[in-house]
């Protein structure tokens, strides 16, 4: 793999963890806001947009060290997400399907940073 591909990898995954944070904004817009559903949108939004800002943290780290943590945390978020994301499909039935798409992806973020995780132990 040339640098050009890695480079390329790495602004995909920037692109995609923007994008899903981009996303939950909003899907967030859209869900009707009371005592029980305002701190459940507060928290998948927390979450969900530190994956990519961890992400772009982790692709300035100052050492190997460093770029792990950050990995790490973003497969914590992204974690944290599927959580919030299915709360909120349980508190609002009428949005479970699209939380169910954004659950899928947000599983899929979270496989890859495992991954990188896994590959760095090596």
């Amino acid at each position: 793999m040339t640098e050009t591909n890695e480079n390329k990898i790495q602004y995909d995954l920037e692109a995609r963890t923007s994008k899903f944070g981009g996303d939950i904004i909003l899907f967030c817009r859209k869900i009707s806001q009371d005592t029980i559903t305002k701190p459940l949108i507060s928290q998948l939004i927390r979450s969900a947009t530190s994956v990519g800002a961890n992400y772009m943290e982790a692709n300035g780290a100052s050492s190997r060290k460093d770029f792990k943590n950050k990995i790490h945390i973003c497969k914590k978020e992204a974690q944290e997400s599927k959580y919030w994301l299915h709360m909120i499909s349980i508190a609002c039935p009428i949005n479970a399907n699209e939380a169910r798409i954004l659950w899928k992806e947000v599983q899929e973020l979270t496989l890859i940073f495992g991954k990188i995780i896994s590959s760095l132990k090596n």
